[in-house]
């Protein structure tokens, strides 16, 4: 496997394992950390974000790793776009 592929599959799990302990702290946490996947808004500005990063990337260096980073940072860019809820909503 690629290094740079690795990489992106060992960031992609840290955000999962952070989600998992932060639900095992404070039940319910691990839910809202995922909820972006919900919000239609964040999803598009992930998509969007990833298409981007991929077509540029694929221009410049090409090659099936880059697909991967496009897809890791578009799923940051909807986390961090999501409509924050408050507990209990």
């Amino acid at each position: 496997m690629e290094p740079s592929v690795l990489t992106a599959v060992v960031a992609a799990a840290a955000l999962v394992c952070r989600a998992a302990v932060l639900e095992m702290r404070t039940p319910g946490a691990g839910r809202r950390a995922f909820a972006f996947a919900t919000d239609r808004r964040a999803l598009g500005a992930g998509l969007g974000a990833a298409v981007a990063l991929g077509a540029v990337g694929w221009a410049t260096v090409g090659g099936a790793e880059v697909v991967v980073w496009a897809v890791l940072a578009g799923i940051l860019v909807a986390s961090l776009t999501a409509e924050r809820r408050p507990p209990g909503e």
